[in-house]
């Protein structure tokens, strides 16, 4: 492609303008290229494109000093653009299961069997009956036992006292009828055994214990037998047909 310089209104008289002029015709080419392929950049790869540089030769120097010439500026190659990647693809969504318009009645659930009580067995049963009873009776003979003690013990106290006093009543009234030897020392004691009759009434009375004066001894045994009959005790349980008696003269005398 050539172009008259002299139809743009630039002389040939004037070198430095004319330099311009073209590198901007060039450029302006160059810039309508690149608009005219960068639509389809980004599917078809750009083809090479063939320009032409035509340089004017320049005239020879004149006489007066002309300005240096303006280098022209370096040819910038088109970048290229990567491709853009895809966008990504949504995640489907896990869909919740949609709820049925008719409520699915739930299975009843199976009732636990009944275990029925064991029969009672009433031999066992008669049996633990007759236990139960002989261990009652058995702590009710034995509570009795004690009671029976209990009571045994209170009237063995009180019976051994009324003995005592009715014991006592009889030395008084031996005692009452003792005529003692002239010669006898000290208080000597001598034991006798009497059998008696429910009355009081004297059978016989055995001496077992020589108070070592023999005439004392004949003396209590004849004050005992003067004494019958000998008294009674209050109570007639309490009597008792054989006693055993002593007998200190000198006592309380």
């Amino acid at each position: 492609m050539t172009l008259e310089l002299s139809s743009l209104g630039v002389s040939s008289s004037e070198p430095g303008k004319r330099i311009s002029l073209v590198l901007t015709i060039v450029m302006h080419f160059l810039l309508a290229i690149f608009l005219i392929y960068g639509v389809s950049w980004q599917t078809k790869m750009p083809s090479a494109v063939q320009v032409e540089l035509v340089r004017a030769v320049s005239p020879a120097p004149t006489s007066e000093s002309a300005p240096a010439p303006v280098p022209p500026p370096p040819v910038v190659a088109p970048k290229i653009e990567p491709r853009p990647e895809p966008p990504p693809l949504p995640k489907a969504e896990a869909k919740t299961p949609a709820k049925p318009d008719i409520a699915i009645k739930e299975k009843p659930k199976p009732k636990p069997e009944e275990t029925l009580p064991p029969k009672p067995d009433k031999m066992k049963e008669a049996l633990w009956r007759e236990v139960e009873q002989l261990e009652r009776s058995k702590m009710l003979s034995e509570l009795d036992k004690e009671v029976a003690q209990v009571k045994a013990g209170k009237a063995a106290a009180v019976n051994a006292q009324a003995i005592d006093k009715w014991l006592a009543q009889i030395r008084d009234k031996v005692r009452g009828h003792i005529v003692l030897p002239p010669d006898v020392k000290g208080n000597p004691e001598a034991t006798f055994k009497v059998i008696q009759l429910p009355s009081g009434e004297i059978i016989g009375a055995t001496l077992t214990k020589s108070s070592g004066h023999s005439a004392l001894d004949a003396a209590i045994e004849r004050a005992i037998l003067k004494s019958s009959p000998l008294p009674k005790p209050e109570k007639s349980e309490l009597f008792v047909r054989e006693l055993e008696l002593r007998f200190r003269p000198l006592e309380n005398a």
